[in-house]
């Protein structure tokens, strides 16, 4: 016969677990699901995901603010959410920056501290110059990089930062030496218009409006296609070099959380990246709204983190 004691841990077991599954299935309940964004406010990354919240906050019938917890490369957001209880209520705004971070050293844990909900957004970072700049192809750019290595110097976003990984990926795999330079956000296109640095890779939000108004000219797009921001530009695979660094952002939440609950975000997701509003919204702010599913973006992230720890690591960037 069961001693007394077990039977009562018995039942207070199934009641628990009886109450998690209630409360999994009426989530969220009209609470506040904090979303964690590793930028500061006014970014581009922050902008798009105060879209997105936008949208959620309707699906869900459930307020959903947006957190600003940027540093360390992304590691302070990451590691901020990847503490909480995993029900739902904390969730990060998460991208291709969960990987190289942990493979540089900067964050302690990899992707598998978090379950994937959805994919929201790809951003296809791109190489510009000046409108006025001698080298009018990146085949020009390149060839006089390799003849006069340390003499082109490329802004990016911050040391360990997308755009810093796909100027070294590019300028690596073509064997030319320039010097990559780390600014703060978007900082790197003012002083390309200022003649102060030779080159810039940013994400399509940074050079959209400079652009438009003739001061800055695409050389190319550093993804797996042709950023639809920038139609009638050749990709750098299209003229030669191989890079394809697409930057996905997406929605995680820690490890553990209820199927129902990831159901219920994964929902409110894709309702919200479906609309005309968040579609309107990538177009002025250079994003290309796509969605997938929670299991096909758990799957887009582990291949993702396998081909860039081997990318890194050929670069010389991967931590030993």
């Amino acid at each position: 016969m069961t001693p007394m004691w077990r039977r009562t841990a018995l039942v207070a077991l199934a009641w628990l677990a009886a109450a998690s599954a209630a409360s999994a299935q009426s989530f969220p309940d009209h609470k506040p699901i904090r979303m964690t964004v590793m930028f500061g406010p006014g970014s581009a990354a922050d902008v798009t995901a105060r879209k997105l919240a936008d949208g959620m906050e309707k699906a869900l019938d459930a307020p959903v603010p947006v957190v600003n917890r940027p540093g360390a490369g992304g590691a302070v957001g990451y590691t901020h959410v990847a503490m909480q209880k995993p029900d739902g209520y904390s969730i990060v705004w998460n991208s291709n920056s969960i990987s190289t971070a942990y493979h540089q050293g900067i964050l302690e844990f990899d992707y598998t501290k978090f379950d994937a909900v959805a994919r929201v957004s790809v951003e296809i970072p791109a190489i510009a110059v000046r409108a006025d700049s001698r080298w009018k192809t990146l085949g020009e750019l390149v060839a006089y990089a390799k003849e006069n290595p340390g003499k082109v110097r490329v802004g990016n976003s911050g040391f360990g930062s997308h755009t810093h990984f796909a100027s070294v990926a590019l300028f690596g795999s073509a064997g030319a030496k320039v010097i990559d330079v780390p600014f703060n956000g978007n900082d790197a296109v003012t002083d390309l218009l200022a003649g102060r640095i030779e080159a810039a890779v940013q994400l399509p939000a940074a050079f959209i409006a400079y652009v438009k108004n003739g001061d800055l000219h695409i050389l190319a797009g550093l993804g797996s296609e042709r950023d639809p921001i920038f139609p009638d530009v050749a990709s750098a695979r299209e003229q030669g070099y191989d890079v394809a660094l697409d930057m996905w952002r997406g929605i995680a939440v820690p490890k553990g959380t209820p199927g129902p609950v990831i159901s219920a975000l994964e929902a409110a997701i894709r309702q919200t990246v479906d609309s005309p509003a968040f579609g309107d919204a990538g177009r002025q702010i250079g994003f290309k709204p796509a969605f997938l599913p929670h299991d096909r973006f758990a799957a887009l992230i582990a291949s993702d983190d396998v081909r860039l720890a081997k990318l890194m690591a050929d670069l010389g960037m991967k931590k030993q």
